[in-house]
């Protein structure tokens, strides 16, 4: 699990703030020649980039609505979205759409009692058990009109790669590649499932985003940890809350509501789309106002308004447990549109990025304290004001105060002014060479313009935010660090072991 989350951090260091650079770190001016973007009459945004280095196609879809969109009581909804993506529509994955229509409608139906009475005062259980016998038994009459898997198996069969979808606080995207004389099946498939959707499997879908939470973040150390930081850094904004949903909140969301969530959210004026490789943009075009032209248009989604109100002092946790200890502390910060962002990611990466870093090469290399250290900013999400984390592993028999002690020990000495040109210089190359690596890739390329234009609202912003990097001078890293890095703006927390936490107890008794 570990070895998983690392490099995700430290790719937050690179997406987040800094967006996307071409292969050939071309300027803008050179690269706008090979983008065309146009906007359907319905709200829909296409973003076609010809690059036609091979015959692929990569296909990316961002809908602007992620975890900080979820209505309160329904967190996992737009995960369960997710898992949703590929189960078909009123042609794909069944065998007979007007019966199956049917049985899915009483299935969600008879869930909807059963919810109500499970949270009645005093709850009926017989009738909550016939409920529920119901219910199976329905649900085992609409998998016989399932055809499972259909949808990937299509894509498979016309030589269809990397099909996949994430979901994150801020964005849900889904995206696969295609040969480039298959270009229209992709159409047809997308439009389908964006023009039809069904909660096809519905149900079993939630008991696998359950497992998921078990899996991630119930049996895994590091997922309370996040879970448990983020809960305690944010008191009011939806950034508080965890992407997989509260296990209780998975329960209580139904087939209606995800139906009402998707009324909202998935409309075309918050839905992009980008297109990259061997493309021809008149070619795209005309197939989008083919099949895309008819998407009914919604409303302005609802915004997100809650802003998390003014840290007024230190906040502190533990997690005991028989485990790996872990510590991290961080500091709310401001969102990617902010000028001081990109400030924040460099003083990130000046702190932890690469051996020579501060922070590393204390740490893990000379004083051999910790096995790993991040420092990033833009957890849990960047499109709203977000917090600057440090992650600390201490190496064996080394506590979590000692982590504690030796960053802020670093963090006071760049308030201080311990930052060398040489070091900035370095974070930015490093940052730019590893984004240029990162994104050689038709599928890099369509989601990273995908994700800046439908988070942003222009996807040009890959580039300007580059322009912004090379404009952060030593001086503001020293002054981002005193403004932001604060006592009073911090959340610590750690896992620590039973005998630690026995000695704390006892060490603060005296």
């Amino acid at each position: 699990m570990l070895r998983r989350i690392l490099p995700v951090l430290s790719m937050l260091v690179l997406f987040v703030g800094f967006s996307i650079q071409p292969a050939n770190a071309q300027s803008l001016d050179k690269f706008e020649n090979k983008v065309t973007e146009f906007t359907l009459d319905n709200g829909l945004t296409f973003i076609i980039i010809e690059r036609p280095v091979a015959p692929v196609v990569s296909f990316a879809t961002y809908v602007n609505v992620g975890g900080a969109n979820e209505p309160v009581g329904h967190t996992g909804m737009a995960h369960i979205f997710e898992h949703m993506a590929f189960k078909g529509t009123h042609t794909v994955g069944t065998n007979n759409w007007k019966a199956e229509k049917k049985v899915l409608k009483k299935l969600d139906n008879t869930y909807q009692e059963w919810l109500a009475e499970k949270y009645q005062p005093k709850a009926d259980t017989v009738k909550m058990n016939k409920l529920w016998d119901k219910f199976k038994q329905l649900q085992e009459k609409a998998g016989e009109y399932v055809v499972n898997n259909e949808f990937s198996q299509i894509v498979d069969r016309n030589g269809g790669t990397g099909m996949n979808a994430t979901t994150s606080q801020d964005r849900t995207n889904y995206f696969y590649s295609l040969p480039e004389n298959r270009m229209e099946l992709w159409f047809s498939l997308e439009s389908d499932r964006f023009k039809n959707p069904v909660f096809r499997e519905f149900y079993k879908e939630k008991e696998v985003v359950r497992e998921e939470r078990r899996m991630r973040t119930e049996s895994q150390p590091i997922g309370k940890l996040f879970e448990e930081f983020a809960a305690v850094a944010f008191t009011a904004h939806p950034y508080g809350r965890p992407t997989v949903g509260w296990n209780s909140d998975i329960t209580a969301t139904t087939m209606e509501d995800a139906q009402e969530f998707y009324n909202t959210y998935y409309v075309p004026n918050n839905i992009t789309f980008a297109i990259a490789g061997d493309v021809k943009a008149e070619e795209a075009k005309k197939l989008a106002k083919e099949y895309f032209g008819d998407m009914k248009s919604g409303p302005e989604p609802p915004p997100v308004y809650t802003k998390e109100p003014e840290q007024r002092g230190e906040r502190r946790f533990t997690i005991k447990g028989q485990s790996q200890p872990f510590f991290i502390m961080g500091y709310h910060t401001v969102s990617q549109e902010h000028p001081d962002f990109q400030a924040l990611q460099l003083l990130g990466s000046i702190l932890s990025g690469g051996r020579t870093s501060k922070l590393y090469k204390r740490m893990v290399v000379e004083e051999k304290t910790a096995l790993q250290i991040s420092a990033f900013n833009g957890y849990p999400g960047a499109k709203y004001e977000t917090l600057f984390a440090t992650l600390a592993i201490p190496n064996q028999g080394v506590g979590v105060d000692t982590m504690e002690t030796t960053i802020l020990d670093e963090i006071e000495k760049v308030k201080q002014g311990e930052v060398s040109q040489e070091a900035l210089d370095r974070a930015r190359t490093n940052a730019r060479a590893n984004l240029i690596r990162s994104l050689d890739s038709n599928s890099g390329l369509a989601s990273s313009l995908a994700s800046a234009e439908s988070l942003r609202g222009d996807w040009r912003k890959v580039f300007t935010d580059l322009e912004k990097l090379q404009n952060v001078t030593v001086d503001d890293i020293q002054r981002v660090a005193k403004e932001y890095l604060t006592k009073d703006n911090r959340t610590v927390g750690a896992i620590v072991t039973k005998s630690e936490k026995e000695k704390e107890v006892a060490d603060a008794s005296k």
